[in-house]
């Protein structure tokens, strides 16, 4: 009964991003299982990350819109960025501190492509070998600390 709020905005919000898409965000999920939606991403042109493919997945909870998606990059191709860490784990506030209900999922995932783009070094946070060690599974576990807004 809870998820059924839930499942309301979700289906909105797909329904937008599939009649609509944005260029460079593809859905590509058969919403069997409206918790968890992958999401295919392909890095803008004339960046770093010029054609490269990920894949994102949104894990949702049953206070969405309220409380943010758990997303992280999933598959073989985690990017090299200093925000986002090789067991997927992205440091963006909008994806805890900063999240408001007035976001979606088309929202994160144009921040994460204007984090990839404004990119200028393709490299692994500092501190990547030691966060993946000891992180939780779940990245909304940890408590970031947002210090560097030049990537």
């Amino acid at each position: 009964m809870a998820f059924d709020l839930v499942r309301k905005r979700l289906t909105k919000e797909l329904k937008l991003l599939t009649e609509n898409p944005t260029p460079g965000i593809r859905v590509v999920d058969d919403f069997s299982d409206m918790r968890k939606i992958r999401i295919d991403m392909e890095g803008a042109s004339g960046t770093l990350y010029d054609g490269e493919q990920y894949q994102l997945l949104f894990k949702f909870s049953d206070q969405y819109p309220f409380d943010s998606p758990q997303v992280t990059f999933i598959g073989s191709n985690i990017p090299l960025h200093p925000h986002i860490y090789s067991n997927g784990h992205i440091c963006l506030s909008i994806l805890t501190d900063d999240w408001s209900p007035a976001l979606s999922i088309n929202a994160v995932c144009l921040s994460i492509l204007s984090m990839l783009s404004s990119c200028k070094d393709k490299s692994r946070p500092p501190d990547n070998d030691w966060y993946v060690r000891t992180a939780s599974s779940d990245p909304k576990k940890t408590r970031w600390w947002y210090h560097d807004d030049a990537v």
